[in-house]
Protein backbone atom coordinates (compact mmCIF):
# COMPACT_ATOMS: atom_id res chain seq x y z
CA UNK A 1 0.00 0.00 0.00
CA UNK A 2 1.36 3.39 -0.88
CA UNK A 3 2.30 5.91 1.78
CA UNK A 4 -0.18 8.32 0.16
CA UNK A 5 -3.14 6.10 1.07
CA UNK A 6 -1.86 5.46 4.59
CA UNK A 7 -1.32 9.21 5.09
CA UNK A 8 -4.86 9.87 3.85
CA UNK A 9 -6.36 7.33 6.25
CA UNK A 10 -4.32 8.73 9.15
CA UNK A 11 -5.68 12.20 8.36
CA UNK A 12 -9.33 11.08 8.27
CA UNK A 13 -11.56 13.17 10.50
CA UNK A 14 -15.12 14.36 10.74
CA UNK A 15 -16.19 17.94 10.21
CA UNK A 16 -19.14 18.90 12.43
CA UNK A 17 -22.27 19.24 10.30
CA UNK A 18 -22.90 22.76 11.59
CA UNK A 19 -19.53 23.82 10.14
CA UNK A 20 -20.32 22.54 6.64
CA UNK A 21 -21.53 24.85 3.91
CA UNK A 22 -21.43 25.49 0.19
CA UNK A 23 -20.12 24.53 -2.19
CA UNK A 24 -21.55 21.05 -2.26
CA UNK A 25 -20.26 18.26 -4.45
CA UNK A 26 -21.44 18.92 -7.99
CA UNK A 27 -23.57 16.29 -9.74
CA UNK A 28 -20.55 14.48 -11.19
CA UNK A 29 -18.73 14.41 -7.85
CA UNK A 30 -21.85 13.27 -6.04
CA UNK A 31 -22.43 10.45 -8.55
CA UNK A 32 -18.79 9.36 -8.17
CA UNK A 33 -19.09 9.50 -4.38
CA UNK A 34 -22.27 7.40 -4.34
CA UNK A 35 -20.97 4.84 -6.83
CA UNK A 36 -17.76 4.46 -4.85
CA UNK A 37 -19.52 4.25 -1.48
CA UNK A 38 -21.34 1.05 -2.39
CA UNK A 39 -18.13 -0.87 -3.16
CA UNK A 40 -18.11 -2.58 0.22
CA UNK A 41 -17.83 -6.13 1.59
CA UNK A 42 -21.19 -7.73 0.91
CA UNK A 43 -21.45 -11.41 1.87
CA UNK A 44 -23.97 -13.10 -0.41
CA UNK A 45 -24.19 -10.10 -2.77
CA UNK A 46 -27.34 -8.98 -0.95
CA UNK A 47 -26.74 -5.22 -1.23
CA UNK A 48 -28.31 -4.85 2.23
CA UNK A 49 -28.35 -1.06 1.98
CA UNK A 50 -29.60 1.81 -0.08
CA UNK A 51 -29.06 5.56 -0.06
CA UNK A 52 -31.49 8.47 0.06
CA UNK A 53 -30.06 11.86 -0.95
CA UNK A 54 -31.50 14.97 0.70
CA UNK A 55 -30.70 18.29 -0.97
CA UNK A 56 -32.14 21.76 -1.39
CA UNK A 57 -35.55 22.53 0.11
CA UNK A 58 -36.24 18.83 0.71
CA UNK A 59 -33.88 18.95 3.72
CA UNK A 60 -35.99 21.61 5.43
CA UNK A 61 -39.23 19.81 4.57
CA UNK A 62 -37.90 16.59 6.08
CA UNK A 63 -36.74 18.48 9.20
CA UNK A 64 -40.16 20.10 9.58
CA UNK A 65 -41.89 16.72 9.27
CA UNK A 66 -39.55 15.28 11.92
CA UNK A 67 -40.38 18.19 14.23
CA UNK A 68 -44.12 17.62 13.71
CA UNK A 69 -43.69 13.90 14.40
CA UNK A 70 -41.62 14.62 17.52
CA UNK A 71 -44.30 17.02 18.82
CA UNK A 72 -46.99 14.40 18.20
CA UNK A 73 -45.16 11.52 19.93
CA UNK A 74 -43.93 13.73 22.80
CA UNK A 75 -46.33 16.63 23.42
CA UNK A 76 -44.03 17.77 26.25
CA UNK A 77 -40.99 18.11 23.94
CA UNK A 78 -39.31 21.44 24.61
CA UNK A 79 -39.49 23.96 21.74
CA UNK A 80 -35.67 23.94 21.55
CA UNK A 81 -35.68 20.22 20.69
CA UNK A 82 -38.34 20.70 18.04
CA UNK A 83 -36.36 23.56 16.53
CA UNK A 84 -33.27 21.35 16.52
CA UNK A 85 -35.28 18.78 14.52
CA UNK A 86 -36.33 21.51 12.05
CA UNK A 87 -32.76 22.71 11.55
CA UNK A 88 -30.98 19.34 11.79
CA UNK A 89 -30.42 18.96 8.03
CA UNK A 90 -30.05 22.59 6.94
CA UNK A 91 -26.35 23.32 7.48
CA UNK A 92 -24.65 20.85 5.14
CA UNK A 93 -25.70 21.20 1.51
CA UNK A 94 -26.03 17.42 1.05
CA UNK A 95 -27.26 14.82 3.52
CA UNK A 96 -27.26 11.16 2.59
CA UNK A 97 -29.41 8.79 4.61
CA UNK A 98 -27.80 5.35 4.70
CA UNK A 99 -30.51 2.73 4.92
CA UNK A 100 -29.82 -0.83 6.07
CA UNK A 101 -32.06 -3.42 4.41
CA UNK A 102 -31.81 -6.36 6.78
CA UNK A 103 -33.10 -9.82 5.97
CA UNK A 104 -33.29 -11.05 9.57
CA UNK A 105 -33.58 -14.76 8.85
CA UNK A 106 -31.37 -15.09 5.81
CA UNK A 107 -30.21 -18.74 5.56
CA UNK A 108 -26.54 -17.85 4.98
CA UNK A 109 -25.85 -14.22 5.87
CA UNK A 110 -26.41 -13.21 9.51
CA UNK A 111 -28.20 -9.91 10.13
CA UNK A 112 -25.07 -8.53 11.79
CA UNK A 113 -23.04 -9.00 8.59
CA UNK A 114 -25.70 -7.18 6.61
CA UNK A 115 -25.71 -4.31 9.10
CA UNK A 116 -21.91 -4.09 9.04
CA UNK A 117 -21.98 -3.92 5.24
CA UNK A 118 -24.33 -0.93 5.49
CA UNK A 119 -21.96 0.63 8.03
CA UNK A 120 -19.13 0.26 5.53
CA UNK A 121 -21.20 2.23 3.00
CA UNK A 122 -21.55 5.04 5.54
CA UNK A 123 -17.82 5.00 6.23
CA UNK A 124 -16.99 4.98 2.52
CA UNK A 125 -19.10 8.12 2.16
CA UNK A 126 -16.95 9.81 4.80
CA UNK A 127 -13.72 8.70 3.15
CA UNK A 128 -14.95 9.53 -0.34
CA UNK A 129 -16.14 13.00 0.65
CA UNK A 130 -12.78 13.80 2.23
CA UNK A 131 -10.89 12.44 -0.78
CA UNK A 132 -12.85 14.86 -2.98
CA UNK A 133 -11.90 17.78 -0.73
CA UNK A 134 -15.16 18.01 1.23
CA UNK A 135 -15.93 17.60 4.88
CA UNK A 136 -18.42 15.11 6.25
CA UNK A 137 -19.95 13.90 9.48
CA UNK A 138 -21.86 10.72 10.36
CA UNK A 139 -24.80 11.56 12.61
CA UNK A 140 -27.76 9.59 13.87
CA UNK A 141 -30.35 10.90 16.35
CA UNK A 142 -33.74 9.71 17.51
CA UNK A 143 -35.18 9.54 14.00
CA UNK A 144 -32.83 6.68 13.13
CA UNK A 145 -34.50 4.53 15.77
CA UNK A 146 -38.17 5.43 15.45
CA UNK A 147 -40.47 3.48 13.11
CA UNK A 148 -42.72 6.45 12.33
CA UNK A 149 -39.66 8.48 11.33
CA UNK A 150 -38.65 5.61 9.06
CA UNK A 151 -42.02 5.93 7.36
CA UNK A 152 -41.28 9.59 6.58
CA UNK A 153 -38.44 8.32 4.40
CA UNK A 154 -40.64 5.61 2.89
CA UNK A 155 -38.74 2.74 4.51
CA UNK A 156 -40.04 -0.82 4.50
CA UNK A 157 -40.42 -2.73 7.78
CA UNK A 158 -37.11 -4.50 7.10
CA UNK A 159 -35.26 -1.20 6.63
CA UNK A 160 -33.75 1.24 9.10
CA UNK A 161 -31.73 4.42 8.90
CA UNK A 162 -28.25 3.81 10.30
CA UNK A 163 -26.67 7.14 9.42
CA UNK A 164 -27.17 10.60 8.07
CA UNK A 165 -23.94 11.58 6.32
CA UNK A 166 -23.71 15.38 6.15
CA UNK A 167 -21.42 16.60 3.35
CA UNK A 168 -20.20 20.06 2.36
CA UNK A 169 -17.24 22.40 2.43
CA UNK A 170 -15.67 22.99 5.85
CA UNK A 171 -16.01 26.63 6.92
CA UNK A 172 -13.06 26.39 9.28
CA UNK A 173 -10.10 24.17 10.06
CA UNK A 174 -10.93 21.27 12.33
CA UNK A 175 -8.28 20.57 14.98
CA UNK A 176 -7.13 16.99 15.36
CA UNK A 177 -8.83 15.30 18.30
CA UNK A 178 -7.17 12.95 20.72
CA UNK A 179 -7.19 9.36 19.49
CA UNK A 180 -6.61 6.18 21.50
CA UNK A 181 -3.08 4.87 21.60
CA UNK A 182 -2.67 1.58 19.72
CA UNK A 183 -1.47 -0.12 22.91
CA UNK A 184 -4.81 0.79 24.54
CA UNK A 185 -6.96 -0.97 21.93
CA UNK A 186 -4.78 -3.63 20.26
CA UNK A 187 -3.67 -6.88 21.84
CA UNK A 188 -2.50 -10.28 20.66
CA UNK A 189 -4.61 -13.33 21.34
CA UNK A 190 -2.86 -15.94 23.44
CA UNK A 191 -3.87 -19.55 23.71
Amino acid sequence: MSDHIIDFLRARHSTPAMQLGEPAPDSRQLRTLLETAIRVPDHGKLAPWRLIVLQGPDKAIYGERLAQLHARIDPQAPPKKLEKDRQRFNAAPVVIAVIARIEENHPKVPAQEQLLSAGCVAYNLLLGAQSLGFGAQWLTGWSCYHREAAKLLGLADSERTIAYIHIGTPRELIPERERPLPIEVISPWKA
